[in-house]
């Protein structure tokens, strides 16, 4: 895609630009494409919003089960069976943040927040494989410790290209999850000593209780 796209328009043109399919169509007359383009990157657009939604909600949900955050957010609802509560709260949260920053700003947070989401899963698979190495794993990674620091690495340096005003609101964020972890998750939490050892929590959900 990229070698076909240089080969319609030069290269730094596409600095003016930040749909540059849609751009390179345009340029070379074909403006029917362009439209099409633009229709097909608005609806991918909303397909990953709804994804990100649906994603969300739930990872609260399963957070609030195992004592991580306030039971608020696995409240079920009461027909529809889903996390009414944190799918209120989540969409309103972007509501008011899609209406106030600009649409580049905002995937500038999803991407560094992805890639740390990326880098921690990494470490997990380096620091369960020799901490755990009898847990019952479906689908192996190959290749550890090689293939996890591989992936840190590319999405280090994925991290380290973004503006650095991306990078601190990131640390901001983060900041503000490891007081909620320390202050409330730490305590509650199901896989502390306080409630229980955690080794029965690994394999049964916690019940709606």
């Amino acid at each position: 895609m990229a070698a076909v796209l240089n080969g319609m328009v030069p290269y730094y043109l596409f600095k003016e630009t930040a749909a540059p399919v849609a751009f390179a169509l345009n340029r070379v007359g074909i403006h029917w494409a362009d439209i099409v383009v633009s229709i097909g990157a608005l609806a991918g657009l909303t397909s990953v919003i709804l994804v990100g939604f649906f994603g969300q909600t739930r990872v609260f949900f399963a957070m609030s089960r195992d004592g991580l955050l306030p039971h608020f957010f696995s409240k079920l609802h009461k027909n529809f069976k889903t996390p009414i509560n944190g799918i209120i709260l989540v969409g309103g949260v972007a509501a008011v943040l899609a209406a106030l920053l600009p649409i580049t700003e905002i995937a500038e947070l999803v991407n560094i927040g992805t890639l740390a989401a990326f880098i921690i899963v990494a470490s997990s698979v380096i620091i369960l494989r020799r901490q755990r190495p009898d847990l019952k794993r479906p689908f192996k990674t190959p290749l550890v410790p090689w293939i996890p620091l591989l992936a840190i690495i590319s999405c280090l340096i994925l991290v380290i290209e973004l503006p650095t005003v991306t990078q601190l609101r990131f640390l901001v964020w983060l900041a503000i999850g490891l007081c909620i972890y320390y202050f409330y998750g730490r305590k509650h939490s199901l896989l502390t000593g306080e409630h229980g050892t955690g080794e029965e929590d690994l394999n049964e959900p916690p019940s709606d209780d």
